[in-house]
């Protein structure tokens, strides 16, 4: 094998295929309530849009996000499509499907408390009625969670305001808008994981210690992930690094975080945790794979199969893994080798198919000159078009009801998405397409190809 040199070979194609310095890949799904057309993807290189069920995927520049370097922002989407990400200078906000963007209540005075336009946010959850709930992590002012009830415009502290606590997550019961999770940490005057519930709406906070059997990393990181979407009480939440060296421990509560059990440890850091309708739990990991525990089952079972003429297992190794409000799941794949596919959906992870790769990139978004994409995206784009060989979707999209007419496409892409068909790639774009072997390398398994 010449992997190491293969990677030291590419490591400078790479440098060019993502401002930031990190291979250009898929590591985030979100959603709009109640809409199966709409996807919201976070890459290393910016935001990609799709109103037409991921037959083309628009992009949002991290400029006009209004942020920039290794980060990435946290997204929510509310029922009349206003996009929300998390910043380390505020919460960015747009209300035209991401052409436009600002920053919530920066036009308040610079001294006024409810002012978190220069305020690290951090978690962002919605609730049932559509309140907008943040936590803040800056280091260099207390923190607290805010609600907001007018859909971002301005926004209130909910009583948990601390000097010493970084908040991290927050989570909304989908069934009852008035139960509250937040977690956060300290590192000083001693490390210590927070876990607060509120049962009135965040009128009032109830501190909910985590037991003695929860382990922690190096730094106590305990994230609330999912809420049972019919009971308030039942919900998971994972301790970031308490595997070394670099798994998760996931952690399970049927009574509101009063006490946890440790239901899965895994080798790489959780990428999502998804509750299906049936009972069942499925945890995507990148590098050790995709587990699943049954209906009524009390283990996890690593998914996969057998690589053709060899006995190496094949779990999906998932960047990324939600679930669209039909039950769909929705996970982030490799987009060159060996799956193919940036952005993947199906029933089921072992039964997921391509939905899209960087090649079949439509543009940036259509939005009016003058707009914050348009100003910032625009010029960016003829150059990231080069770099992925962009020939735009392979197939005609219908135009979403509310989209207005669809973008001027270029020659569809003969790539199917399918390992065979790496080959069509567009010419220009082929020696960087290449950079993704990069992230292969550390990621996972060989898959045979045309044989």
């Amino acid at each position: 094998m010449r992997y190491p040199l293969v990677a030291l070979t590419l490591a400078g194609l790479c440098a060019t295929a993502s401002a930031n310095g990190r291979p250009p890949v898929t590591n985030g799904v979100f959603f709009k309530p109640g809409d199966n057309q709409s996807l919201y993807v976070r890459t290393t290189f910016g935001l990609l849009i799709s109103h037409d069920d991921g037959c083309s995927f628009h992009w949002v520049c991290e400029k006009a996000v209004g942020y920039g370097g290794e980060f990435d922002p946290k997204y929510a989407i509310t029922n009349d499509g206003t996009i929300f990400a998390t910043t380390f200078t505020g919460l960015r906000v747009s209300r035209d499907q991401g052409c436009s963007w600002t920053t919530a209540t920066s036009e308040l005075p610079a001294n006024d408390p409810n002012n978190l336009s220069t305020t690290w946010i951090d978690a962002i959850d919605l609730a049932p009625n559509g309140d907008v709930w943040v936590a803040t992590a800056d280091s260099a002012k207390p923190n607290d969670v805010y609600r907001s009830i007018d859909n971002g415009v301005s926004f209130a502290p909910m009583g948990l305001m601390s000097p010493t606590l970084w908040w991290k997550s927050i989570r909304i019961a989908p069934s009852d808008g008035t139960r509250i999770y937040a977690t956060g940490y300290q590192v000083a005057p001693t490390g210590l994981a927070k876990v607060e519930r509120s049962d009135n709406g965040g009128t009032s906070w109830t501190d909910k210690v985590l037991p003695d059997n929860v382990m922690y990393g190096p730094t106590p990181l305990f994230y609330v992930t999912t809420v049972d979407p019919t009971r308030p009480d039942h919900l998971f939440g994972y301790s970031s690094g308490a595997t070394p060296p670099n798994g998760d421990r996931l952690y399970e509560s049927t009574d509101g975080a009063t006490t946890w059990n440790e239901i899965l440890s895994t080798t790489d850091a959780i990428r999502g945790v998804v509750l299906r309708a049936d009972g069942s739990v499925i945890v995507a990991t990148l590098g050790g794979g995709t587990s699943m525990r049954a209906a009524g089952a009390s283990t996890f079972t690593l998914l996969g199969s057998t690589v053709p003429n060899g006995p190496d297992p094949v779990p999906p190794h998932l960047g990324c893994l939600g679930q669209r409000p039909d039950g769909t799941l929705v996970g982030c794949g490799a987009n060159w080798q060996p799956d193919y596919m940036a952005v993947g959906q199906g029933a089921d992870p072992l039964a997921m198919h391509k939905l899209f790769r960087f090649v079949e990139l439509a543009g940036p978004l259509t939005c009016p000159a003058g707009s914050t994409s348009a100003t910032e995206c625009d010029p960016q784009w003829p150059a990231l078009q080069q770099q992925f060989g962009a020939t735009g979707p392979t197939a005609t999209c219908a135009a979403p009801a509310d989209a207005g007419p669809p973008p001027a496409l270029p020659k569809a892409s003969t790539d199917d998405g399918g390992c065979c068909n790496a080959s069509t790639v567009a010419a220009p774009g082929a020696l960087l397409l290449a950079c993704g072997v990069g992230l292969l390398l550390s990621r996972r398994r060989k898959k045979p190809c045309c044989d």
